[in-house]
């Protein structure tokens, strides 16, 4: 089983750009077929930009037909200075919901891939918009 998490920091409603640096190489330039690989998203911020920032992180697995965990809420835990996330008790309930139903989904895809393999793809057809 695989699965991958990315985790940032909240900066003015984003991730951090060396952890998008990153994720934009690894996710352009890899050649390993990561179609239902699990994915999950989590982000930290003293406050807001917590939800924008998990949209960003997210869509890089969705591009590449990784199916993403869900939790009870957004993947986020609210805290500034060392120690605080630790605080943020409906945060953590969050993380440890997030551990099992990402557990669960990635026991769930490899059954499901031993039984009946993993779905069919199709070429890719791209798409430009000059006509």
């Amino acid at each position: 089983m695989w699965a991958e998490t990315q985790a940032s920091p909240v900066y003015y409603a984003s991730a951090n750009a060396t952890l998008i640096a990153c994720l934009d190489r690894l996710f352009y330039s890899t050649g390993f077929d990561k179609t239902m690989k699990v994915g999950a998203s989590v982000v930290v911020a003293r406050r807001g930009g917590l939800s924008a920032t998990f949209d960003e992180l997210n869509k890089y697995f969705t591009i590449s037909g990784m199916p993403v965990a869900s939790s009870q809420y957004w993947n986020s835990v609210h805290g500034r200075e060392k120690g605080q996330a630790e605080q943020d008790i409906e945060g953590l309930q969050t993380m440890r919901t997030l551990a099992r139903n990402m557990t669960f989904l990635m026991k769930s895809i490899a059954l499901g891939k031993e039984k009946y393999g993993l779905p069919e793809k199709e070429e890719w057809q791209p798409t430009h918009f000059i006509r």
